[in-house]
């Protein structure tokens, strides 16, 4: 086994042990399945406003509808990360792996959603001082990476990097301080390499 497969088996065992702690510590009663699926029924409130597709891409080369108007698309087949492509960016500008990718965003709790309506974001889209957002594109042993979960990283296995998505993404794929929170997020993503 590789020390990179070790490393990740490690760091997979130590989210499992933290989601567990934070399952037994739920300051409502509910226990962690609960809340869990709490979230997909939250997750399925927003998607019934949405248009969504069934079809999972396959790889870079699906052909995703492009625009507000196009539905979201999920990336994995339990439902955890859906993708809206708001801009498809340029043709052949793909990620490398163990490339820094940096990205502005503004989040929304799914939690708030209510009648059509979502409460106000956070994030650092309309921060232009010196908050740079970033992370090594499929490099998950770097904090600077995994701290912000896998859910971030997924479109750019399908799109170029000045692509710009909304997503869907709960709990287990997002910021990896907040796991035992068990909240959904709505991102609005744009992605960049840094210029030289």
């Amino acid at each position: 086994m590789s020390i990179n497969r070790l490393k990740t088996k490690i760091l997979l065992l130590l989210l499992a042990i933290a989601v567990s702690l934070g399952a037994m510590s739920c300051s409502d009663g509910k226990s962690y399945a609960e809340l869990l699926t709490e979230e997909s029924h939250i997750v399925n409130l927003y998607l019934v406003d949405q248009r969504v597709s069934l079809e999972i891409p396959k790889d870079s080369t699906f052909q995703f509808e492009i625009g507000e108007n196009a539905p979201y698309y999920p990336l994995d087949e339990d439902g955890n990360v859906y993708m809206k492509v708001l801009k498809y960016g340029t043709e052949g500008n793909y990620a490398d792996n163990d490339e820094v990718i940096y990205f502005r965003y503004t989040r929304y709790n799914l939690n708030l959603y209510k009648d059509g309506q979502l409460s106000s974001g956070d994030g650092n889209e309309t921060d232009m001082g010196n908050y740079n957002a970033w992370f090594r594109f499929n490099n998950f042993q770097l904090k600077s990476s995994y701290q912000w979960g896998a859910g971030l990283q997924m479109p750019l296995k399908y799109l170029p990097i000045d692509s710009e998505v909304s997503l869907i993404i709960k709990s287990q794929y997002g910021l990896y301080d907040e796991t035992t929170y068990v909240i959904p997020f709505l991102y609005n993503v744009r992605y960049y390499r840094q210029r030289t």
